[in-house]
């Protein structure tokens, strides 16, 4: 740990979600739930006010829709938006430091330390970097069209990713030097990196449930309950201890999850469920980096503790939660469960920057939105051509040559139901089109600050 906090950490609050809320104006203040919309869809992000109804990420898109109420909108990803948005923030996060890693697109850790002829320093006091903080909090919120960021600051990544979790959202929380513990302490153990549900529920059965508990194990204990360099980690985390630096560009060459059972596993159909969350996981840790594999790995580990990985690689990258587990389904079936496995691990490689396309899951079943009824001369027997169902998307940004500038509310039936509204217009109207209207075309996400503040910005006035 360091003597001063000087290493801050910027959490954007339900990112996703906060952007087609401020390019949507009839979203805000609506539950908004942004992820694959087909019936096997997995929610990226959802709003705070969908999070009030139990919504929440990694939640299959069907089990948000059971808990949410008519109304709310279920919305395909825009990378193009995330990412401007997200080059905004990360630029102001430059202003500040030479040396900044990104996390995600939403996430990511400066260190205030560093100086150069470029950044001279920063007043490194706890009243000097809570001036900062509140300055830089203000700033994104104004470059960004409202969206806004909940910022740590601490004497290490630990703790001040820790406080940018405290005071969600639009929260600002420094740790002064010498107050970790205080502050860990009382926390869940799960607030500590590393700690997914089996560790916890491993945890929860030798009676450890704050970090306070498990600062109290010894290192021998943790060893035995969740292995030599796992148990080492916590151990050291329990203890405030870290020292990791902020690195910058980092390189990332693989994203993975893996489990280790509590009791060794044959069962295919269990085994396969496994898979089907962790695959969730990563693909969501894909697209919150705006990154796409094109390798599937299934690493697996027997009964006799030999492991072994099998891999398949895609002519095309892939983000999609259900092209990933059926390649890892399809590798265990190969590979068999003879014996059974105390480990499996899911993981996607060949990594390359998202290109716009599929971002999210296709709809399966394609619909009009809850408040948007069908329209009654829809041909109830005539079947759906195939190229309008695949050419728009919930949330799509599109342009009429008449109506203007909209996006895609809903679509079924050979129909496409778009509001025209943008993020400088008030609440716009809906009409529902034809799904093949020439005049109608996808268009790029539409710009959020006004001509005015640009032409201020670039004279510097």
């Amino acid at each position: 740990m360091r003597r001063e906090a000087s290493i801050l950490h910027l959490d954007l609050d339900a990112f996703f979600a906060a952007v087609e809320q401020r390019d949507k104006p009839s979203l805000r203040g609506r539950p908004v739930v942004v992820g694959g919309v087909g019936g096997r869809g997995v929610v990226a992000t959802a709003s705070y006010e969908a999070r009030a109804y139990g919504a929440r990420s990694a939640m299959a898109t069907a089990e948000a829709r059971r808990r949410c109420p008519p109304g709310t909108a279920f919305l395909g990803g825009r990378f193009g938006a995330y990412r401007r948005t997200s080059d905004v923030v990360m630029e102001l996060l430059r202003e500040l430091s030479p040396l900044v890693e990104p996390a995600s697109l939403d996430e990511a850790y400066v260190d205030l330390a560093v100086t150069s002829p470029g950044h001279p320093g920063h007043d490194l006091s706890v009243d000097g970097v809570t001036e900062l903080g509140r300055r830089l909090k203000e700033r994104i919120a104004e470059a960004t069209g409202g969206v806004t960021g909940s910022v740590g600051i601490g004497s290490s990544k630990l703790m001040a990713k820790i406080g940018s979790d405290l005071d969600k959202p639009d929260g600002l929380v420094v740790v002064p030097p010498g107050s970790e513990l205080d502050v860990l302490h009382p926390l869940p153990v799960t607030r500590l990196g590393g700690v997914g549900p089996a560790t916890a529920e491993r945890l929860h059965q030798v009676g450890v449930r704050t970090v306070a508990d498990l600062a109290a194990k010894s290192l021998s204990d943790l060893v035995a309950l969740a292995g030599r360099a796992h148990g080492t980690g916590l151990y050291a985390l329990a203890r405030a201890e870290d020292d990791r630096p902020v690195v910058a560009e980092r390189g990332a060459k693989s994203v993975s999850q893996e489990e280790t059972f509590e009791r060794d596993l044959t069962d295919v159909a269990v085994l396969g469920r496994e898979i089907d969350a962790m695959a969730a996981r990563v693909a969501g840790r894909l697209r919150g980096s705006a990154y796409s594999g094109r390798t599937v790995t299934l690493k697996l580990r027997r009964y006799d503790f030999t492991t072994l990985t099998r891999s398949q690689t895609l002519p095309h990258p892939t983000d999609d939660a259900r092209v990933i587990a059926s390649i890892a389904r399809r590798l265990l079936a190969e590979t068999g469960t003879q014996g059974g496995l105390r480990l499996l691990g899911v993981g996607v490689s060949g990594l390359s920057l998202y290109a716009q396309g599929d971002l999210f899951a296709a709809d399966d079943d394609p619909e009009l939105p809850d408040d948007e009824p069908a329209p009654a001369e829809a041909p109830e027997a005539a079947p759906e051509p195939p190229a309008p169902v695949s050419r728009w998307w919930p949330g799509q940004d599109v342009c009429h040559d008449e109506l203007g500038s909209g996006w895609v509310w809903g679509r079924g039936l050979g129909r496409v139901t778009v509001r025209f509204e943008g993020p400088l217009t008030a609440p716009g109207p809906v009409r529902t089109l034809p799904a093949d209207d020439p005049a109608l075309h996808p268009a790029e996400p539409p710009e959020w600050r006004s001509a005015t503040i640009d032409a201020v910005e670039a004279t510097g006035d």
